[in-house]
């Protein structure tokens, strides 16, 4: 098996030591990848923050055309993507084309912000002293960023670290999860490309495939000017204690609340709501994870939900009408597996699923289970939902709100005071009506609280963290 190497400078690397990466559905190896050095690490860094010097200086115009580049591209390879992210992860195939839509769509976007970062004009004259002054600002591009991606989107997230910071001008040291190396490494080669069609005569990113804790001691270079980070909290916020005066971005875990109203179309609920908890085997930070309904739908939302999650088709993700795959890797399997059992030894009735194969969880609903529980209380990350009842709305939010995350939720309801109490009182990034807490559309800000990070994703709101205002006075 030829090993893939990753990008340093203007061209391509290798090392002494490779990475295997491994089908979670299979268990074989699938790919071999080259292990980054330390030293290539830094020849990269000083790279970029060369090339960001002239990176800055290029017109907007081709930037936007270098993301325009991209988007098509990937749009003309959209079938050989797809098949990589699902034979590197195990997603199911048809997610993984969804994913490269939605891809497409992030650099096309990117292309467009690209064109629209304005500045702002400002009278100064607003004191005695002060008269015939007035300001310009404008956002400059900040420096060399630190783009580490996850494994389970891994082309539309390393696109939503990509995107915004080549439309602002930026340069970036791209480190994808080891888990999916190769989707990041071809998202890159893509871009490589589209900067030579764009008439650049340097690449403005570069991809190192060295390990996390390998990574940990360039945190605080000098050279990287903003690190934005997609994963879990414990290793997000133990990244920003690590940092001297760089800035960061963290998107990080949740455990999703949802509410089902008494005055919401409770087929609809169910069904979206089976989607959002099991899409992926539930490995995405929006997943659905917890399911409150009222007292008066209960039963019939209950009987729903449990007759669709026994029909859910799951395992081989090459299968076109799978809908849940394996989870990363056996490892993760088996933590989820043993998080069910604690539920259910602590008073949790189990209504679906908690058998396993490998890394392949069956689609788990559970009841009643303690808000103690990991189930609960913490990120699942697998496909598992659990249901509890409510007869008041407002106790409803609170304990939706009860968690140490904070990123996005759901409330299926028709009361307009409803939803407003449930927005103005769930602390997190986002609250979705009328459908699940895993609605994202890639444009949108896009970001959580607590626990669940600092900044925003989205690409207009991403080039706000990835500029800096600067202000001229005249």
């Amino acid at each position: 098996m030829e090993s893939e190497k990753f990008i340093i400078g203007n061209g391509f690397a290798d090392s002494k030591e490779t990475i295997d990466v491994v089908n979670p559905y299979s268990g074989k190896t699938v790919k071999k990848v080259y292990r980054t050095t330390k030293e290539q690490v830094n020849e990269s860094l000083n790279y970029l923050t060369s090339a960001f010097m002239k990176f800055r200086k290029v017109p907007s115009y081709v930037r936007a055309e270098l993301l325009e580049k991209v988007s098509c591209r990937i749009s003309e390879r959209k079938e050989e993507l797809a098949k990589l992210i699902t034979l590197e992860t195990g997603k199911p195939i048809k997610f993984s084309r969804i994913e490269i839509d939605r891809a497409v769509f992030t650099f096309k976007t990117g292309s467009e912000e690209a064109r629209r970062i304005d500045g702002e004009v400002l009278p100064l004259d607003q004191l005695r002293g002060t008269e015939n002054r007035t300001g310009y600002v404008k956002r400059f591009p900040l420096g060399v960023i630190l783009g580490i991606t996850p494994w389970n989107f891994p082309v539309n997230l390393v696109a939503h670290k990509l995107a915004p910071a080549l439309a602002a001008g930026n340069t970036v040291l791209l480190k994808p999860a080891s888990a999916s190396l190769c989707s990041g490494i071809e998202t890159v080669k893509i871009i490589m490309e589209a900067a030579k069609e764009a008439g650049l005569d340097f690449c403005p990113v570069n991809v190192v495939t060295s390990s996390g804790s390998e990574i940990e001691e360039f945190l605080a270079d000098d050279r990287i000017k903003m690190i934005s980070f997609t994963g879990s909290p414990l290793v997000g916020w133990g990244i920003k204690k690590k940092l001297s005066r760089q800035k960061i971005a963290l998107e990080l875990g949740g455990n999703a609340g949802v509410i089902v109203d008494k005055s919401t179309d409770v087929k609809t609920a169910a069904a979206k709501i089976v989607t959002g908890a099991f899409y992926s085997a539930g490995q995405s930070c929006i997943s659905v994870q917890r399911v409150f309904v009222h007292n008066d739908i209960y039963k019939e939302f209950e009987s729903l939900l449990v007759d669709s999650s026994k029909k859910v088709v799951y395992g081989d993700p090459d299968d076109e009408n799978c809908l849940a795959g394996p989870m990363i890797n056996e490892t993760e399997a088996k933590r989820a597996e043993r998080w069910i059992h604690e539920a259910l030894e602590a008073g949790g009735k189990l209504l679906a699923g908690g058998g396993r194969k490998g890394a392949v969880l069956e689609p788990t609903v559970i009841a009643n289970a303690p808000a103690s529980c990991n189930v609960n209380s913490k990120e699942v990350f697998a496909p598992v939902l659990t249901l509890q009842s409510f007869d008041d709305f407002e106790k409803a939010v609170a304990e939706v709100d009860d968690s140490e995350f904070g990123l996005q939720a759901g409330v299926f309801t028709n009361d307009l005071k409803h939803a407003m109490h449930a927005f103005e009182n769930i602390e997190a990034g986002g609250i979705v009506i009328n459908d699940v807490s895993a609605f994202r559309v890639d444009s949108m800000p896009y970001g959580g609280l607590k626990q669940s990070g600092a900044g925003k994703e989205g690409i207009k709101y991403a080039i706000e963290e990835m500029t800096e205002r600067k202000i001229l006075i005249i």
